[in-house]
Order: structure tokens, then sequence, then C-alpha cells
């Protein structure tokens, strides 16, 4: 079944971090908290690592979410990871799953994946693609 959901973003907590190695990309961690709203309704806890360039938009991420709220009117938690890459003007190497084993309440034994998309009007919505029907 394929819930569909839009996305706001609020209070960014930005670490950036030296790591042993020295790579062409600078690393970075940044947690956030999203409010979503549609098929899935709640809010999350988003914990990004990322190896990204802010002037080229190079780079890519990696997100673990922790959602609590209602999906197709099942309340419960769950998490969720997601990651992509960018040459700057583009999302590729999409990656996006429900984490098994992690449901709570009436999404016990959620599965699926998850897939990120951003309109041209700037919206973002996430749609997961679950085995709750």
């Amino acid at each position: 079944m394929l819930s569909t959901s839009t996305f706001t973003t609020s209070d960014f907590d930005v670490t950036d971090y030296v790591p042993d190695v020295t790579t062409a990309l600078p690393t970075g961690h940044l947690r956030m908290r999203k409010t979503y709203a549609g098929d899935v309704e709640g809010r999350s806890v988003t914990q990004f690592t990322s190896a990204f360039d802010q002037s080229s938009g190079v780079g890519t991420y990696v997100a673990m979410e922790s959602f609590e709220g209602t999906v197709a009117g099942r309340r419960g938690a769950f998490n969720f990871v997601h990651a992509a890459s960018t040459s700057g003007t583009d999302r590729a190497h999409e990656y996006g799953l429900i984490v098994p084993g992690s449901g709570t309440g009436e999404l016990v034994g959620i599965e699926g994946s998850v897939r990120l998309t951003v309109d041209a009007d700037g919206t973002h919505r996430m749609d997961f693609d679950h085995n709750l029907g």
C-alpha cells in the first residue's frame, strides 16, 4: 500500500566534525524535527550524516528517522532510513527502507520502502510503500 505525505522541518542542530581521515568533501551531522501531514501524519526526529560541499552542492547523505504518528489510520512509531547523492542539481543513488522490527503499537510489523521527492515548488514529500492494508 502506498501512503504519501508532505513534511516541514524545524529545530536544526548542526554539528561539523573533523574525522581522522581527510577527504575531498567535508563531513557533518545534522539533527532536525519534521512534521508530516497527509496519509502519514505525525512527527519525527531525523539524524543526518553527510559528506557534502555547500558551495558546489555535491555530496551524499544518510538519514535515520524515528517517526511517531499514524500511517493509513494506524497509530504507533517506527524507524526508517533514507539516503541519496547529488551532483548539485539532481538526486541519484536513492535508498529508503522502513527498519524491520522497529514498529510499535498498531504499526508493529510495518515493513516496506521509503522515497523522498521534492516538487518543483519546493514541497517535500515522503512516500511509504508498506505492507499495511
